[in-house]
């Protein structure tokens, strides 16, 4: 096979599909320097907005934006969007930074707790999800999610004072409701009970009342499962099924220490 013929082959097996990858590297320069110009001291608001607008617009056309209303006039819908945004990320870091005895400061929670990196991200993407934007908003939330192990698709629904502590390994689901001062650990799944592609239009992941606890590696399951208001669910607790208020749902693990002198 010489090189023309390999090169006709590879051509032709890209030609079913019509990717453009720079569309991924272009959100993520555009995340993070929406992420600094509202967050970041040093990085003037007024020059990134308008260097913004512009990347906004290149990468909804990349997307394949096509309906109404044009790019220039969304981003100007989105901009309004952006202090409510931030007035609700100021809850959430303020509710890790009471909620974690291992914090020092807010400012340390902005800088270095990829929960709030991730809550952050999501909350910027959920409302371009909301427009029907195409593409932007998963791959912003996927970009938090290579950066921090927290995987939230930006078509979940989040109240206020959002706290995930430690992180990694935290999966929210599309369709996943999640009330106010919610706080959950490392490891836990709000999923689906079983994935089909024809469930696509449905509720397929749990309601997450307020005021609960969701402790490491809890994996609560399906759209009709509710945790009601209160409740604590512990570690490693297997969930497709409602849980009233006020409860405390936990795994019980059988435990068997072998000492020297002493076989249990």
């Amino acid at each position: 096979m010489d090189v023309r013929q390999t090169i006709s082959e590879i051509e032709s097996c890209k030609a079913w599909l019509s990717l453009k990858y720079r569309l991924k590297s272009l959100t993520e320069d555009f995340t993070d320097r929406l992420f600094l110009t509202l967050f970041d001291s040093g990085t003037p608001v007024a020059e990134n907005l308008e260097s913004l607008e512009d990347e906004f617009e290149e990468i909804l056309q990349l997307a394949g934006w096509k309906a109404s209303p044009p790019c220039r006039k969304l981003w100007r819908t989105y901009l309004k969007e952006l202090p409510g945004i931030l007035r609700k990320l100021k809850l959430d870091a303020n509710a890790i930074a009471e909620g974690d005895p291992a914090s020092v400061s807010v400012e340390e929670v902005y800088l270095a707790y990829p929960g709030f990196y991730a809550i952050a991200i999501y909350r910027l993407a959920h409302p371009l999800h909301l427009y029907g934007v195409p593409l932007v908003p998963r791959l912003m939330t996927e970009y938090a999610h290579g950066k921090t192990g927290v995987d939230i698709n930006p078509g979940a629904q989040i109240g206020l004072s959002f706290f995930i502590d430690h992180a990694t390994g935290v999966v929210i689901g599309e369709t996943a409701v999640i009330r106010d001062r919610v706080k959950i650990y490392q490891g836990v799944t709000l999923g689906a009970l079983y994935v089909s592609k024809d469930l696509q239009q449905t509720k397929r992941h749990p309601t997450i009342e307020n005021n609960v606890t969701i402790y490491a590696n809890a994996t609560i399951l399906g759209g009709n499962t509710v945790i009601g208001a209160n409740s604590v669910i512990g570690g490693n607790a297997w969930v497709t099924q409602s849980v009233p208020p006020n409860s405390k749902v936990y795994h019980n693990p059988e435990i068997h220490i072998k000492t020297e002198g002493n076989a249990l």
